[in-house]
């Protein structure tokens, strides 16, 4: 597609994501621009650095809302957009049928493995490492009604040494984060993506 791709951004935390996909579009990387980004925190790092970035900036507050109101006020403040993006965005919102399959997320652990409910940042790294692991990674999901579970549209990896703390290995996938979303962002952006038995498929 030669416009670009209307993104709105959900976070609950730094930033550090959001602030990868404005670099990538920046410096034409992406064609994509992002028309909003949503906080479900007002005290996170995240809604300053949308601010600095000149980028829309609402805050819809999680914990006063019942789970209805809550989604109907994300719905709302995403209005019409190409696609949905997640970055670390700890609550969880109904994604409505008119966004079915236009929802993504990106989780530093290879699905299905470690991820689930409370499973966010340094939780996983250190789940993963207690469990021996000799490989770990990032995937790119499209988002459904649960968390960190729907359609893989990618993964990279990385290898968990001897010596990592959560940290170090959180670090190592990072890397891998920055180059996995943008690229499946764009796979949206050419119209690769496509839906069968319930698997995304990239052309």
């Amino acid at each position: 597609m030669s416009q670009p791709l209307r993104l709105a951004v959900l976070l609950s935390g730094s930033g550090r994501t959001l602030a990868n996909l404005h670099k990538h579009i920046a410096d034409g990387q992406l064609n994509a621009q992002i028309d909003v980004v949503i906080s479900s925190r007002s005290d996170v790092y995240g809604v300053q650095r949308a601010k600095d970035l000149g980028l829309q900036t609402i805050i819809v507050e999680r914990k006063p809302l019942s789970a209805e109101d809550f989604h109907d006020r994300i719905t709302a403040a995403i209005g019409h957009v190409d696609l949905v993006c997640m970055a670390g965005f700890l609550s969880l919102w109904h994604v409505p049928e008119n966004y079915a399959g236009r929802v993504l997320n990106i989780h530093p652990a290879l699905l299905p493995d470690f991820g689930g409910r409370g499973m966010y940042g340094l939780r996983v790294h250190q789940a993963v490492i207690d469990a021996g692991k000799k490989e770990s990674g990032c995937t790119v999901h499209i988002c459904d009604n649960e968390y960190d579970h729907g359609p893989v549209l990618l993964q990279k990896r990385v290898p968990v040494l001897s010596s990592d703390t959560a940290e170090d290995l959180a670090d190592r996938v990072f890397e891998q984060e920055c180059a996995a979303y943008p690229e499946a962002i764009q796979f949206f952006c050419a119209g690769r993506v496509r839906f069968e038995g319930g698997r995304a498929i990239v052309d």
